[in-house]
C-alpha cells in the first residue's frame, strides 16, 4: 500500500486521519523546527492550528522520525508486518487444532480397542 494511502490505525477515540493530513501536519512540525530552531511548544501549536490532538500529532512526528532513521525504533513497515505475521500465526494455530481434533477423531475410528 503506498503512503499516500495508508490510515493511521486505530487508536485512543478510534478516529481516523486522512493520510495527507498527517504527511502535511509532520513537514510543517519539521519545517517549523527546522526554521525557527526551537522544539518546544512547536507540536502543539501547530496541532491546534490543524485542530487535532497535541498527542496525536506527536505521536505522528515521532514515527515519522523512526520511519526515516532519525529515531530508533519499530518502523510502520515492520509494524505492519508483524501484525500480518502474527494474524498468520492465530490462523496456523486455530488450523492445527482442527487437525489434531480430526486426526483424534479418525484414530478412533479406525482403532476398534479405543471407544468409540
Amino acid at each position: 500500500m503506498s503512503a499516500s494511502k495508508q490510515q493511521t490505525p486505530k487508536h485512543g477515540s478510534g478516529h481516523q486521519h486522512p493520510a495527507e493530513l498527517r504527511e502535511r501536519a509532520v513537514r510543517m512540525v519539521q519545517e517549523t523546527m527546522k526554521e525557527t530552531g526551537e522544539r518546544h511548544g512547536v507540536v502543539t501549536r501547530i496541532a491546534v492550528q490543524l485542530g487535532l490532538g497535541s498527542e496525536t500529532l506527536r505521536h505522528w512526528v515521532k514515527q515519522a522520525e523512526i520511519d526515516n532513521g532519525q529515531r530508533p525504533g519499530v518502523t510502520t513497515k515492520d509494524q505492519q508486518r508483524i501484525a500480518e505475521l502474527e494474524k498468520e500465526v492465530r490462523e496456523l494455530r486455530r488450523a492445527n487444532e482442527i487437525l489434531k481434533a480430526a486426526s483424534a477423531f479418525f484414530a478412533r475410528e479406525l482403532d476398534p480397542r479405543l471407544p468409540k
